[in-house]
């Protein structure tokens, strides 16, 4: 307690200081999920998607980002454990804050798009159980965060195989493919309007106290996607064929089409990502301010303040126009060409997966999840169609996440004991 009282000013300032970071290395790394395949497929340019991201990347953080975060991030950690030294769980969470933020940063310098969730847990994991015990670490929400790398890359890639082969028998592989692409778009837009909204309400709305229950969650779903597909359908009768732009292409009047489409999930993907994906930076900033404001205590709640979704979400929209620009290039280009019919259906995979996630409380990885439904578009063209050596990088960037992520934290972790004391 008394560490807390004499030093928690800077301990403060420091855990916005790698709030900040953190939230940077999310925006840096992780919005390509959201970006990369609407970019890759020519349907937008990185210009474009950077103002889209911006804009509702932020709102989704602000708007859907949380009244109230757990304090010890996705119950990995034993809080009373740190009852008699509330200090310890400080810089443990300051040392997770660094720990994931300098890995996420080395990642996106080298276009690797890495999980951002399982860097966070990666590093409160490695403090707890070296620096506190390896009974402060709760070992079976580990080894189902494991479980998620190995089934949500695969639930991702066999939907977006299955939803190309669609694609492919019904619109690409036909004697009349903008024809058809005109008949049977709207439907795809429907399905967008649904899933996405779906993704919405499961994983953004519920932050705002906005609780609805299955029916009404389905209902509204519903809707929206009824909405989205007499939107979509009033766009796409103004598109007309134009002989000259179809010469080297045959479908270039068809893909742009699916263009419309891809703007459409570029932006409501974000949306959710950004009410998703900042609590992995400021669910440790929450857990410190908690900790700091009570003077000591461990409460199983914390009251989140305004400013702290503004560093997450401000932190975010830095990270995507400063660096953000490598992974997206990784994810759009890397793995496999995207037309805007691909991306289309690995966009689509990738927010079924969520809502599927969602519905089972299975801990998954955005990133993970469209690399996967990338994958699954590329096999669904032969195995030609991919890259395996940047495969292999993805992969194996996968499998260092977590380890690299306890070890920064735990050294973090002992730097910080060492300056402030036990």
């Amino acid at each position: 307690m008394e560490i807390i009282a004499n030093y928690g000013d800077i301990l403060l300032m420091l855990a916005v200081a790698f709030g900040l970071f953190m939230a940077w290395g999310v925006g840096a790394n992780d919005v390509a999920n959201a970006m990369g395949t609407s970019v890759g497929s020519g349907a937008i340019t990185i210009k474009q998607a950077i103002i889209i991201a911006v804009i509702f990347e932020f709102a989704g953080a602000i708007l859907a980002g949380g009244e109230v975060t757990a304090t010890i991030r996705k119950g990995i950690l034993d809080a009373s454990v740190f009852t008699d030294s509330p200090h310890l769980l400080v810089y443990g969470m300051l040392a997770s804050l660094l720990a994931a933020g300098t890995w996420l940063m080395i990642a996106s310098s080298f276009g690797w798009p890495v999980s951002t969730t399982h860097s966070i847990v990666g590093a409160i994991v490695g403090f707890g159980a070296v620096g506190v015990g390896v009974d402060a670490v709760a070992w079976d929400k580990v080894g189902s965060i494991v479980m998620s790398w190995i089934v949500s890359p695969l639930i991702a890639g066999t939907l977006a195989f299955m939803l190309f082969r669609s694609l492919q028998n019904l619109i690409i592989d036909t004697k009349h493919p903008f024809d058809n692409a005109k008949r049977y778009v709207p439907f795809y837009m429907f399905l967008v309007g649904f899933v996405i909204s779906l993704v919405t309400i499961f994983k953004g709305l519920k932050h705002v106290g906005l609780h609805f229950d299955l029916g009404t969650s389905y209902l509204l779903a519903l809707g929206f996607g009824l909405l989205v597909m007499l939107v979509g359908t009033i766009i796409i009768r103004r598109i007309k064929v134009d002989p000259a732009e179809n010469e080297d292409f045959h479908f270039t009047s068809m893909e742009r089409i699916f263009s419309v489409l891809m703007i459409i999930t570029a932006a409501a993907m974000a949306f959710a990502h950004g009410s998703n994906d900042v609590a992995n930076a400021i669910g440790p900033l929450a857990a410190i301010y908690s900790v700091i404001e009570s003077g000591g205590m461990i409460g199983a709640k914390s009251a989140l303040p305004v400013w702290v979704l503004l560093v997450g979400g401000g932190g975010i929209v830095f990270g995507l126009v400063t660096y953000g620009h490598k992974v997206i290039a990784t994810i759009g280009t890397g793995i496999t060409q995207l037309t805007p019919s691909r991306g289309f259906a690995a966009t689509l995979a990738a927010a079924s997966t969520v809502v599927i996630a969602s519905g089972t409380g299975l801990p998954v990885s955005t990133t993970q999840v469209l690399v996967g439904a990338v994958l699954g578009v590329g096999l669904a063209r032969g195995l030609a169609a991919l890259d395996t050596r940047m495969i292999n990088k993805i992969f194996l960037s996968w499998l260092v996440t977590l380890p690299a992520g306890a070890v920064m934290s735990i050294i973090f972790f002992f730097i910080l004991k060492g300056i402030f004391g036990a």
